[in-house]
């Protein structure tokens, strides 16, 4: 494989990092997944450590090092520990830097110090029974009053639904006339008319906790509006490259893990009286899939560096969400096709891996989603054919 560029010092924030994940946070994690929730204090343990946030500008306690790559070191290290349903990248990268992008300096002042040494667990919530990739179709609403804004609706499959104290949602501010004039509001623990339905269970990332939410005439202070209001279309849509790039640098290292798992079995795995690794067909599948993780990793880190030069596209994003997550998928069914009946099994960690994978074509954009964004700009008019552009 390529030799993949990162400084003396993020190597050692990784080895420091992998420690932390091996000493606080996996053997914690069979527990928290028959809980259905991953406990609040490993929030508050890695903001002690500066392993939560490490972004944030000093004077809100963070490191102040806005380099992507510490953040694809911890992506990379916590699923590659297998703990992937401790959702701190959304907390940490995913959600977190909507309040330095849009937010008032009030507003940073006042959540993101919490936020760093993880006593406000942050989510965000988009995601409607009859609304997904489509916000269009959300049916949230808030109508303002003097003081204050009036929230009304309910979000469904929400990350971090039921640890969140702080959270980002999204909500129609004058339906009527234009669709996509939406609001974003910082929904804080506590506020009068915010509930939380059920923990709801799911066929993979057990232990995060991933809720439905309802807001019946909860009353937002103007202070906790984030941004300008009716804006929030533009907000949101301006986030979703960091978030495909997010589960890319997440999903490939997934993918890695898988074929690490069944390359090791299949070697000790014996039938008719030699190793599985013996039989060509699994040597070729194996090859395949090898080949295809070494590019897409290549293309993430290409990615990862368009990123940190202000360069990467929503299309360039979308294609390494698509690569990688189909990428997760495809390695994990190999390895339970290769690991046999043992694969089917729970005590084996390839059969985790398939399931908590099969969500990864789906959330942040589906499949077919990411289709349809690379298509419209390989068909469209201004595309630039390959032998005519500027290397």
């Amino acid at each position: 494989m390529l030799q993949r560029e990162f400084t003396e010092e993020q190597h050692m924030f990784r080895d420091a990092y992998r420690k932390f994940l091996a000493v606080e946070i996996v053997p914690q994690m069979e527990a928290w997944r028959e809980a259905g929730i991953v406990d609040r204090d490993a929030f508050r343990r890695a903001g002690e450590q500066g392993f939560l946030m490490v972004w944030p500008d000093e004077k809100y306690g963070g490191m102040g090092d806005t380099d992507f790559r510490f953040e694809q070191i911890i992506i990379e290290e916590t699923s590659y520990a297998r703990v992937g349903d401790w959702y701190n990248s959304l907390h940490s990268r995913l959600v977190g830097p909507y309040l330095t992008r849009f937010g008032s300096e009030e507003q940073c002042q006042r959540f993101l110090p919490g936020c760093v040494r993880g006593e406000i667990i942050l989510a965000i919530a988009m995601t409607e029974p009859d609304a997904g990739s489509d916000l269009a179709g959300m049916r949230s609403t808030a109508v303002e009053k003097e003081d204050h804004w009036v929230l009304n609706g309910s979000k469904t499959y929400i990350s971090n639904g039921i640890n969140a104290d702080l959270i980002i949602v999204a909500a129609k501010t004058d339906p009527e006339n234009n669709p996509h004039a939406m609001t974003l509001f910082l929904v804080e623990r506590g506020m009068e008319g915010f509930e939380r339905g059920r923990n709801l269970k799911k066929m993979g990332m057990k232990a995060q906790d991933t809720a439905e939410l309802f807001f019946n005439d909860v009353k937002v202070p103007k202070a906790n509006v984030l941004g300008e209001p009716g804006k929030g279309f533009i907000y949101l849509m301006e986030g979703l490259g960091e978030e495909r790039l997010i589960g890319a640098a997440g999903y490939i290292a997934c993918a890695q893990l898988s074929w690490d798992l069944t390359a090791d079995y299949v070697k000790q795995r014996k039938a008719f009286g030699k190793p599985v690794a013996a039989f060509q067909n699994t040597q070729f599948k194996l090859a395949e899939m090898r080949m295809q993780l070494d590019i897409a990793q290549s293309y993430v880190d290409q990615c990862v560096r368009a990123f940190a030069a202000g360069q990467l596209t929503a299309v360039d994003a979308a294609k390494a969400k698509l690569v990688t997550s189909e990428l997760a998928v495809a390695v994990a069914d190999l390895g339970v096709q290769l690991h046999g009946g043992a694969g089917y099994m729970d005590e084996y960690p390839i059969s985790r891996q398939y399931t908590d994978a099969r969500i990864t074509t789906i959330y942040a954009g589906s499949s077919e989603v990411m289709k349809i964004i690379i298509s419209r700009d390989c068909l469209s008019e201004g595309y630039t054919p390959f032998n005519t552009r500027n290397f």
